[in-house]
């Protein structure tokens, strides 16, 4: 970015719109980067979102989008060059909400938190929720197909999403915020921009599904023998109806837990081998506590839970969830040797447990093992720690085979190597690696024929 060019961005955009980075704007949460740029550019519109694009794409410059920042694969940060970052947080407008359609327009810097508490003023339910969901921006949940905690019942943000407004590598912007179930129109250009992680264009608004809100809401936590005996009840509780929610949790977690100082109640003296955290939402006529009762009753009986919690109150069932969402920063605290965002077919998950275990113990005996996640959706998170009192730069060495290991025996059972954290930077080995050919060529056909210049963000997804 030449003082010339510089100079020319700013007089091109309302004062204040430029400015340099803030102090860890350009950090990865994990640590893994430290991205680069040469001005951060802070549109408050789509047409300035729009000039921005257009200004880099006459001179070659790359553009790097940014939401939240919470993104745990790199896709945020460009390490070399000097890029225009283009935050949208001050694109955070909801622009309208319409109860008797059950949608919400807003723009791509809203926070998900924001558009939750929109939805409930109106008395519906927006289904998208993690434990981040207070920092996790609108685009960047789409930019991902970021999931969550309640895609058994509701579907990931592409589910989710019926329109999307974007800017494109040319700075075309594509206005295509429908609030239509049926638009069969042509190509869905909207479906492929989601998930392309800023390498197709910028969202810069969506429309979104609302539903309406459950009525009564229910929370049990069950000690359960396995994995195995977990899907056992999750079939039990779909067969009852009005699941949300269906999370495995690893004694392991438990245990970080503790070990970290999380200020978090534990529901069990001693923590188990293996939990579920079942999550219920049911209209007025129904009892979740009832249903839940009686689900442990069954359970039990055929010896597929073995102790259990159920929410008596709203506190305690944000207890309940506290210990779930807590998991992932005593992860952070202890420091992961290799972290796996990985999915698999539900019934292949006991097999893969087994035998993974098996695996990376021949190759470092003493790792311990933190599997939990969205069971009810085949979706896990999979992470590898030293011993208590080690420290993960010990196994650096083996950090890539471990990760082999893992990436083998789940794309041999049909699964993913990364479920809902997209590909960004750190997985584009194994992309090239495990992607189908075909599928790789036809991508690689759409970056040229969308961005020829190549500025999208540039080495996220797809090698530049």
């Amino acid at each position: 970015m030449s003082p010339d060019w510089l100079q020319d961005l700013e007089g091109s955009l309302p004062p204040g719109t430029c400015r340099a980075p803030a102090p860890g704007e350009l950090d990865e949460p994990r640590g893994r980067w430290r991205g680069r740029a040469g001005i951060v550019a802070a549109p408050r519109s789509t047409d300035e979102v729009a000039a921005v694009v257009r200004f880099a794409a006459a001179r070659g410059i790359a553009v790097v989008p940014r939401g939240g920042g919470t993104g745990l694969v790199g896709g945020q940060t460009l390490p070399e060059g000097a890029p225009i970052l283009l935050s949208l947080d001050r694109m955070a407008r909801i622009r309208g909400v319409y109860p008797v359609e059950n949608v919400v327009i807003a723009e791509a810097g809203a926070i998900l938190s924001d558009l939750q508490a929109a939805a409930a003023a109106r008395d519906r339910l927006f289904p998208l929720s993690w434990a981040a969901e207070g920092s996790v921006r609108l685009g960047g949940a789409l930019a991902t197909n970021a999931g969550g905690l309640n895609v058994i019942r509701y579907g990931t943000a592409r589910e989710v999403c019926l329109g999307i407004e974007a800017v494109l590598p040319s700075g075309a912007v594509m206005r295509g915020l429908k609030r239509l179930r049926k638009d069969n129109t042509g190509y869905d250009i909207r479906n492929l921009l989601i998930g392309s992680e800023g390498t197709l264009g910028v969202i810069t608004a969506a429309s979104m599904r609302l539903f309406p809100r459950p009525a009564r809401q229910g929370t049990a936590l069950f000690a359960v023998p396995g994995p195995e005996a977990g899907l056992d009840v999750l079939a039990r509780a779909q067969e009852m109806g009005g699941v949300s929610g269906f999370e495995l949790i690893s004694g392991q977690g438990l245990r970080f837990l503790s070990e970290t100082g999380a200020r978090v109640r534990q529901p069990f003296a001693e923590p188990p081998d293996w939990s579920v955290l079942i999550d219920l939402g049911l209209g007025a006529e129904d009892d979740p506590d009832a249903r839940l009762e009686r689900l442990f009753s069954e359970a039990s009986g055929a010896g597929l839970a073995l102790d259990g919690v159920i929410a008596r109150s709203g506190e305690q069932r944000r207890g309940l969830w506290a210990v779930r969402e807590s998991i992932p920063e005593a992860n952070r605290a202890i420091g992961a040797i290799v972290s796996n965002d990985i999915s698999l077919p539900q019934s292949r998950i006991p097999d893969f447990l087994d035998a993974c275990g098996r695996r990376l113990r021949e190759v470092a005996a003493d790792l311990r093992i933190n599997c939990f996640g969205h069971l009810g959706d085949g979706n896990l998170h999979y992470n590898l720690f030293p011993p208590r009192g080690g420290d993960r730069s010990d196994y650096g060495h083996l950090a890539d085979r471990l990760r082999d290991i893992v990436d083998a025996e789940v794309m041999g059972r049909d699964g993913s190597f990364s479920a809902e954290h997209g590909i960004g930077r750190l997985k584009v080995a194994e992309l090239e690696r495990y992607g189908d050919p075909a599928r790789l060529d036809a991508m690689r056909a759409i970056k040229a024929a969308l961005d020829p210049e190549g500025i999208m963000n540039p080495g996220a997804v797809l090698r530049g």
